[in-house]
């Protein structure tokens, strides 16, 4: 970045504000259309892709991507921001609004933004636990911020809101849905999704489609996963979908040892999926079984629907199909990654598919119509966990890299080839993106009672060594890797991607730097030197001007070309 650059991008912090009037929120059917200007939801739209057909930025000329601000953003009940900023631009302290359940005496402090950033009509929303903002996308300055009381709950994180006309959507910790008015950041109303003394904790950013509001949890003791979907309006619930068998007769429970096992069997929703509006199908991962690392109670069944690929009816919550990523998992294998959805060539002719790279190492094309199988293949370099494939296409797992008494030798290990990490598509390249960490972990078995440990109990983990991180690129219609590019640290690529038709890929490198990578061949062809990237990055137009965007932390940093 040359020296007049990064004194225009920081002249632009102190510059007088310009006035900020917010428009008329989001209306549900425009997610439908093709992603250009705005970013409305998770992923930018419903596919998955987190591609943006914006290209003013390219590969001839992102090296003259420039900052334009940054803020940095202050948690709790305390006034945030940047009190200098303020003071020299004369803006008075953003008022806190406050809500919650919680006596008001339990206040996480610290966290970081790991929230994909929505952008729409020229404003930003974004979240951490217990917390939203609203910045103005022009200059960053906050608009307002919003705290929620929280009555406990795991603080790991949280991917961000949902919008619905002028309403915004975010879960908390303690396992609650609240809605905002986004133009003030005053709470409507806020409804239970689940108990927090039942070890639920509640981390996805809400999926809005059509009048409902999709949510989930996760949960590392021992209760069913689910999904819930919710009226936009009144905040009713409209119906609720568990991802393992419930009832005497559930479709699964024969690959489970007892009802009250699968009961208790996991398989939370603890990511967002995607969504198809023609087949009106909702397409989400799920989590590993419990316990995560015996067989316990669970039996050597597949334990159904862990670990898997599940698409629902939108607006009755049914399974229409499902596909199993990791069969009786015993590694902590969650398969809770949104998927991509893409029309693309395969064999010849145009399908309908759904793409996932797997936290297991393994990498999957399916049809997304059908959950017909299509591809499998071993993706992460040292992946050693299973013995082939069984019959419906998913990976048969070696009984012997289970946790043993004298220790297992396993890549990778339990965080997996790839977390929480949302991956990108071009539909230029045809290449799906992803982050790559291989690891080697030992797992040692330390409770040999063969009732098994509740949750993720009963084990020790010692990672051992690393056989690298990479910006890896996967063919969809062979599962092969096209190419990798190695990261500087293990922590390449920990927010996650995004994907421009300006040909470019932007993460973080793990070393401190927001990079833009050419799409075609992975080469870096911009960085700056922010911290390191904690959310997805995200892009939008404003103003003639193509901003690209990216959280350190507790800060947002924009960036455009001057």
């Amino acid at each position: 970045m040359k020296l007049s650059q990064i004194t225009l991008g920081a002249s632009l912090l102190f510059a007088p504000l310009l006035l900020h009037a917010q428009g008329n929120g989001l209306n549900p059917a425009d997610i439908l259309k093709p992603l250009s200007d705005s970013w409305p939801t998770y992923n930018g739209d419903y596919s998955g892709k987190r591609y943006s057909a914006l290209e003013q930025v390219t590969r001839s000329n992102v090296q003259h991507l420039t900052l334009a601000w940054m803020m940095k953003v202050t948690p709790g009940t305390e006034t945030g921001g940047d009190e200098r900023r303020r003071r020299r631009r004369y803006q008075p302290t953003t008022p806190v609004i406050v809500g919650g359940e919680g006596p008001g005496d339990v206040e996480v402090r610290g966290g970081t933004i790991k929230a994909s950033v929505l952008e729409v009509d020229g404003t930003l929303y974004f979240t951490m636990p217990d917390n939203a903002w609203a910045l103005d996308a022009r200059d960053g300055h906050q608009l307002w911020h919003y705290f929620w009381k929280t009555k406990g709950g795991t603080h790991i994180g949280n991917r961000g809101l949902g919008i619905w006309n002028n309403y915004l959507f975010m879960e908390t910790p303690d396992d609650y849905l609240v809605s905002l008015d986004a133009k003030t950041g005053k709470e409507r109303w806020h409804k239970m999704i689940a108990n927090v003394d039942d070890g639920y904790f509640s981390t996805p950013a809400p999926v809005v489609i059509g009048n409902h509001v999709l949510v989930g949890t996760g949960n590392d003791i021992d209760s069913p996963g689910f999904l819930d979907s919710f009226d936009p309006e009144t905040g009713e619930l409209q119906w609720k979908h568990y991802t393992v068998p419930m009832e005497k007769g559930d479709p699964g429970l024969d690959t489970w040892a007892s009802l009250d096992a699968a009961r208790h069997g996991g398989a939370q929703t603890w990511m967002p999926g995607a969504y198809d509006p023609e087949t009106k199908l909702y397409i989400f991962g799920t989590g590993n079984p419990t316990p995560a690392f015996t067989n316990g109670t669970r039996g050597p069944g597949d334990n159904l629907f862990t670990c898997s690929l599940i698409a629902v009816n939108v607006d009755t919550g049914k399974m229409a199909w499902y596909f199993q990523t990791s069969p009786h998992d015993m590694h902590d294998y969650d398969s809770a990654q949104t998927p991509v959805l893409v029309d693309a060539m395969f064999d010849g002719k145009m399908r309908k598919l759904a793409l996932t790279a797997s936290r297991n190492g393994y990498y999957f094309t399916v049809d997304r119509i059908t959950g017909e199988h299509l591809i499998t293949s071993k993706w992460g370099m040292l992946t050693n966990w299973a013995t082939g494939l069984n019959k419906f296409g998913g990976p048969k797992i070696n009984t012997e890299k289970a946790a043993t008494v004298g220790g297992s030798l396993v890549s990778p290990g339990s965080d997996g080839t790839i977390n929480w990490e949302p991956p990108a598509f071009s539909p230029q390249t045809g290449l799906l993106y992803v982050s790559e960490h291989n690891t080697f972990s030992e797992f040692y078995l330390t409770d040999l009672d063969p009732r098994g440990s509740m949750g993720l109990g009963g084990k020790e983990e010692d990672e051992i060594g690393s056989g690298g991180t990479y910006l890896t690129a996967i063919d969809y219609k062979t599962g092969k890797v096209a190419w990798r590019h190695p990261y500087y640290s293990d922590g390449g690529g920990g927010g996650g991607l995004l994907a421009t038709a300006g040909g470019l890929v932007f993460g973080g490198d793990g070393a401190g730097s927001l990079v833009a990578h050419d799409a075609a061949t992975g080469k870096p062809l911009w960085n700056t030197r922010i911290g390191y990237v904690t959310n997805p990055p995200q892009t939008y137009m404003l103003d003639g001007r193509q901003y690209v965007i990216a959280a350190t932390g507790d800060t947002v940093w924009a960036f455009v070309m001057y």
